[in-house]
């Protein structure tokens, strides 16, 4: 007699399929949000990215479904990437940026780079559900499809960008085994926000940054702070302020846009600022924000360097993102990368980041991880 069948039935392993989109909006915002659901640079995020027209980007999106449910995720962006974008500025860099005005194309390659170049850091997604001990087997698989997305881009650059210390701990074995070299990253600067008040925060400085700080706090009777949620008419100026740091700045990758800025507070309503500076009715700096019940995200500081240096806006800044964090119980500050020297100065921490990169060309890989020490962009130590 044959025994009757059990009334539930395991469904059947199904193996794991890769899928590219244009837009984040084939992947869905809750399905996408599932995979990164402790990233303060979520969905509307990216979204907001994608929308900027930031020139020379093209945005792609790969997903791992299982069973009808993406169970991994990165973003990829694609562009013209120059090798001597992170040389430091002495005499190689200037003598390749020579070369490049009679040879535009001169050390220039089509990259295909898993992350993104306007985000904090590279994060992989998971969803919840996967366990610990499967998420290498999908980000190999993730991986794999990317490799192929590359070749079919006609990207002979593979890049993976700036990935944390402790996700470059699961992975990089698996990286390094698949032919990828690795460079420093700019390390990202943070602070616990563990305090209660400016003054304990004050008290754990030393004496003579204490000193100095205080000191400089004294610039806030002469400069008023403006939270806010849009740009309003403001715009103009505020873009005029970010070319002008930017142009400041020994590190230039993507040049962003004012659907950028405009998008970020739209796209992220409740979840970002931009605190104005004013001193009399004239703007002098910007800074935007974005953030989550946890974690805020110093995204630019721009400010007139000319004018604004003298009323120490920088630190002003500082401690204004300080307050909100308390006020609205946030227990983490990230400032982000570069400039270290006065946010370690002011009690902040790092974590590093790595970058990854191959060529499909085997020769050129290996011409590249000769000169990988030249191009690093680690400069903590520095």
């Amino acid at each position: 007699m044959l025994k009757p069948l059990p009334k539930y039935l395991p469904a059947p392993e199904r193996d794991p399929v890769a899928e590219v989109h244009f837009s984040i909006r084939a992947v869905g915002r809750d399905a996408w949000n599932a995979c990164f659901h402790d990233q303060v640079e979520d969905y509307d995020c990216l979204l907001a990215i994608e929308e900027a027209g930031i020139a020379g980007f093209d945005w792609r999106y790969i997903t791992i479904v299982e069973d009808g449910r993406v169970s991994a995720a990165m973003p990829v962006f694609l562009c013209p990437y120059a090798l001597d974008t992170t040389l430091e500025d002495g005499w190689l860099r200037r003598a390749v940026r020579r070369v490049r005005q009679r040879f535009p194309g001169f050390l220039t390659l089509r990259l295909a780079c898993l992350g993104s170049p306007c985000t904090e850091t590279g994060a992989v997604g998971f969803h919840p559900d996967v366990p610990p001990e499967r998420r290498t087997v999908l980000f190999a698989e993730l991986l794999s499809f990317f490799e192929e997305l590359a070749a079919t881009e006609d990207c002979s650059l593979m890049g993976i960008k700036d990935i944390p210390e402790p996700v470059t701990a699961e992975f990089g074995g698996l990286l390094s085994g698949r032919g990828y070299a690795s460079i420093g990253g700019l390390p990202t600067a943070w602070l616990d926000v563990d305090f209660k008040t400016i003054d304990e925060y004050l008290a754990r400085l030393s004496a003579g940054t204490r000193k100095d700080m205080r000191r400089k706090l004294k610039s806030f009777e002469q400069v008023r702070v403006e939270m806010r949620t849009d740009f309003g008419d403001f715009l103009p100026k505020v873009m005029a302020l970010y070319h002008d740091t930017r142009n400041r700045s020994e590190w230039q990758f993507e040049e962003l846009t004012p659907d950028y800025f405009e998008g970020i507070l739209a796209r992220m309503r409740g979840r970002s600022f931009c605190a104005f500076y004013f001193v009399e009715d004239k703007l002098l700096a910007a800074n935007l924000i974005v953030h989550d019940e946890h974690i805020a995200i110093d995204k630019f500081f721009c400010m007139d360097g000319e004018a604004g240096r003298p009323y120490n806006l920088y630190f002003l800044s500082w401690f204004t993102n300080l307050r909100y964090c308390l006020e609205h119980g946030i227990g983490r500050y990230q400032s982000g990368q570069a400039y270290y020297e006065n946010k370690v100065r002011l009690g902040s921490q790092l974590t590093a980041n790595t970058m990854f990169f191959r060529h499909r060309n085997p020769v050129l890989q290996k011409i590249l991880r000769l000169v990988s020490p030249l191009l690093s962009t680690d400069e903590a130590g520095q």
